[in-house]
């Protein structure tokens, strides 16, 4: 497989630490940030009142908001490289008896029954022919390490020199079973051992236009290899810049739309009421040493923003926007924080009834543990009946419990 070296696809997108900006430096300034993003963005009527020094309201550009989604989705592709070790490409498929597929399958079918018409006929038509092999020329170069290759590199330049086929198919001398056997040769060099098998259909395949349309089959499988392996390739660099990155990226979104981190303002805010708070009725707690003015930790302020998230109501409220990329990791997490809480309380309920049928046995109260938790799985699910659920660990519980008790609890 040649996939040894790297190619720099990241372009434009991938951070430098020269163009690396702060949001806001400590919670402690959390009202300066208010108020720079209050100027930023307000048309109050304090300053309308005064003409000589109102400034008009910024106006935001359709431009602008596309190219803050744009910056959005880079940065949503690059957060899901970095966090999710699992994270591939996968082609697209359609439902098979779907309108699209149905119109995807006759158009690509009504394509190479021109084609076979074309290289049928007498004398044989050869431009789509060439214009096949031109594209399949361009995909094969692009399976090269740039800097490396030179010879295979030429050698594909040369054998599917569209010009000199042309030439070869005016003069009726042109081998399009040959040129397709150097293809598929050349495939083989380049994919994926996990392609190896299909490029060997391909050489028994007999239908030259059938060849064709399977060489541009696989080729588009080798696309998605050398995409996946340029996913990992880059995965450790995406986790080293990510922070750096990702608070570039926020900043040109909140430059191009100051609007952009309203929910994060938010969350962030709602966090420091409550932290001013908690702080306020310590210091006025009888016995407690009187400060003159209540101070917050931003540490303090985060751990509460997030602990927040756990007990998160998705239905009713949206995430802030800095951590949309992690919302489906957020709502598993709270689904297995919900499933503890409940196995929690299963547990204690199953100690204080049976607890002398349990008593020296860890093995039973962990299966029942790991029962409960099976059967909690989709908790999240608009389809999920605690009640039933409940109802149902019970019965195993008692079953379970009744194996290994005294006659007198055996209630199954």
């Amino acid at each position: 497989m040649p996939f040894n070296g790297e190619k720099q696809y990241v372009g434009e997108d991938q951070p430098s630490d020269s163009d690396s900006s702060r949001f806001s430096e400590s919670m402690a300034s959390l009202s300066d940030y208010e108020c720079s993003r209050q100027s930023f963005t307000s048309d109050s009527s304090s300053k309308s009142s005064s003409p000589a020094s109102a400034s008009p309201p910024r106006v935001v550009t359709f431009d602008e908001v596309m190219g803050a989604a744009r910056n959005l989705e880079n940065m949503t592709l690059v957060h899901e490289i970095a966090v999710n070790e699992n994270f591939q490409l996968k082609q697209d498929a359609l439902p098979e008896n779907s309108l699209a597929s149905r119109v995807k399958r006759i158009v690509h079918q009504a394509y190479w029954d021109v084609l076979e018409s074309e290289l049928n006929a007498e004398p044989p038509e050869y431009d789509h022919a060439i214009k096949l092999f031109e594209e399949i020329r361009e995909i094969l170069l692009s399976f090269l390490i740039p800097g490396s290759g030179n010879r295979l590199r030429n050698q594909i330049c040369e054998v599917l020199d569209t010009d000199l086929i042309r030439q070869q198919a005016e003069h009726g001398a042109v081998d399009i079973q040959g040129l397709a056997n150097y293809i598929i040769s050349t495939m083989g060099k380049l994919c994926a051992p996990v392609r190896d098998d299909d490029v060997r259909k391909l050489k028994a395949t007999g239908n030259i236009v059938e060849v064709l349309r399977q060489i541009f089959h696989v080729l588009d499988l080798m696309n998605m290899d050398m995409a996946n392996f340029l996913i990992r390739s880059f995965r450790p660099h995406f986790q080293r810049q990510l922070v750096d990155y990702e608070r570039t990226k926020f900043q040109e979104i909140l430059e191009e739309t100051p609007s952009a981190l309203d929910k994060t303002t938010k969350w962030i805010q709602e966090s420091v009421n409550e932290e001013l708070l908690a702080v306020s009725e310590t210091t006025l707690t009888p016995g407690a040493k009187n400060s003159s003015k209540p101070s917050l930790s931003p540490t303090l302020v985060l751990n509460n923003s997030y602990l927040k998230l756990l007990q998160w109501d998705y239905q009713k409220k949206e995430l802030p926007e800095t951590l949309i990329t992690d919302e489906v990791r957020l709502q598993e997490l709270r689904e297995k924080l919900n499933q503890l809480k409940i196995i929690a309380c299963l547990s204690l309920i199953t100690n204080n009834m049976l607890g002398a049928i349990i008593e020296g046995l860890p093995e039973l109260a962990d299966k029942l543990k790991r029962i409960s938790a099976v059967l909690l799985e989709g908790m999240n699910k608009e389809t999920f009946n605690l009640k039933d659920v409940l109802n149902s660990v019970g019965v195993q519980t008692c079953c379970h419990s009744a194996g290994a008790g005294s006659a007198r609890f055996s209630i199954c």
